[in-house]
């Protein structure tokens, strides 16, 4: 079931968009979500960011105001050698740190060159994720709540550092490519996004 990730300001035409192509489908919340089914068949399920449950009434403009961001939140971002670690207040981006590190990519020589390769290379990618899994414990000291993104092991690697045991990772996964500025300003907005899951009849 495809997500999609939809901010609140464009919701209320995303479901005209939904409307326009099925039909009239009519609102339900169910299981801390909003439940839309139209009558050919096609429904969607949408549920807030930040995996908070809603229980208010099933109507487009209400869902949308309670898309609201947890005060403190944050967002880590980690590809090979490349980080970006972000928190927020709300919509308010009060610190960020972007990094990159040197890892060196896979070489087709054999033997023991290839292993002194790996080795190298295997180094230098527990260095970076120390470094991202350093400036993660100083500016998410205070955030319960992380969005996270990049390649999954590198990510899996620096939240094991003690520090960060006490965060709760939330969904969406953010498929990032390396972390830049503009990256993590798009995972930011990406997080606070409404997650819809849509089933075309």
């Amino acid at each position: 079931m495809p997500l999609v990730l939809v901010p609140a300001p464009r919701w209320a035409r995303w479901i005209d968009n939904f409307v326009a192509r099925h039909g009239p489908a009519p609102l339900s919340v169910v299981d801390g979500a909003l439940r839309g089914e139209a009558e050919d068949g096609s429904h969607f399920t949408a549920r807030l960011p930040f995996a908070a449950s809603y229980d208010g009434p099933a109507q487009v403009a209400a869902f949308a105001e309670a898309a609201a961001a947890p005060a403190p939140w944050g967002v880590l971002l980690v590809r090979k050698g490349g980080f970006a670690v972000a928190r927020l207040h709300g919509s308010d981006l009060v610190e960020h740190k972007i990094g990159q590190r040197h890892v060196q990519g896979r070489t087709k020589a054999g033997g023991q060159s290839q292993q002194r390769f790996a080795r190298r290379r295997d180094n230098q990618a527990r260095q970076a994720n120390e470094a991202a899994a350093d400036h993660a414990a100083r500016i998410l000291a205070s955030s319960r709540v992380v969005v996270t993104g990049g390649d999954r092991t590198a990510v899996e690697a620096v939240l094991a550092d003690p520090r960060l045991t006490s965060l709760v990772v939330v969904a969406p996964w953010l498929a990032v490519p390396d972390p830049r500025r503009a990256v993590l300003d798009a995972a930011i907005g990406d997080a606070r996004s409404l997650q819809v899951e849509v089933v075309n009849a």
